[in-house]
């Protein structure tokens, strides 16, 4: 089963305006995001290009170059990217499919995806994870978070609006092992509680994996190996 990309675009361009108004300032609230974030700005330090994948209003991408990360944003929905483009001029952004990501091989050095896998179905999570893999230089760093669950939701009501959705749910040891299998070493992953009154009352996952340099990307663990803990 394949999920329509055109749906999603459809939902974000509809909701655009509201997402931004609800969504920009969320990392603010959440202390985790900050701290992971900052890990990321640590870790790539002066490296570019850097793309924030799935980037909505821009806030992610905002957040990072504040920290002095050089970050563009990609995003589906054009709704979505003229508000990124009206609250954060210095920054590029510019529309793509995280399925598809037109980047040549080996050709940016980080990327985050902050709950860009929401609306996919697992094979096209694995699309997504080779997608980004391949689009990384070896050593690059990709920085994901997701919803931990077992089964999708669906909405027809969203921000207000009426929208026809699901939104997807996965467990940290299929992310895990989807990363393995698709090459990435070095994956740490951390759960937390929902920050309650803040945001859905999920819990969260983010998960810090790397690219690796030559051909050492499938020899650490296997595949649905417990993760390592941050």
């Amino acid at each position: 089963m394949r999920r329509d990309v055109d749906k999603v675009e459809s939902v974000y361009d509809t909701v655009a305006k509201e997402y931004a108004e609800a969504f920009s300032d969320e990392h603010e609230k959440k202390p985790k995001d900050q701290e992971v974030l900052r890990r990321f700005a640590t870790e790539i330090s002066d490296r570019e290009p850097v793309w924030d994948l799935g980037c909505g209003p821009g806030h992610t991408a905002a957040y990072l170059k504040n920290l002095g990360v050089e970050i563009s944003g990609l995003d589906l929905s054009q709704k979505s990217l003229e508000q990124a483009r009206a609250l954060h001029p210095d920054i590029h952004f510019r529309k793509g499919n995280l399925l598809d990501l037109e980047f040549d091989d080996d050709s940016i050095a980080g990327a985050v995806a902050f709950y860009a896998i929401v609306h996919f179905t697992e094979d096209q999570v694995g699309t997504a994870f080779r997608e980004v893999f391949r689009a990384l230089r070896p050593g690059g760093l990709f920085l994901l978070t997701f919803h931990i669950g077992e089964e999708p939701i669906h909405i027809d009501e969203f921000l207000g609006k009426k929208v026809d959705i699901d939104f997807s749910f996965f467990s940290t040891a299929f992310v895990h092992g989807c990363l393995k299998e698709t090459g990435f070493e070095r994956i740490e992953l951390v759960e937390r509680e929902p920050y309650r009154g803040e945001e859905y009352e999920s819990r969260r996952a983010y998960v810090f994996a790397v690219k690796p340099v030559g051909e050492r990307g499938r020899e650490s663990s296997l595949p649905g190996q417990a993760p390592q803990k941050l």
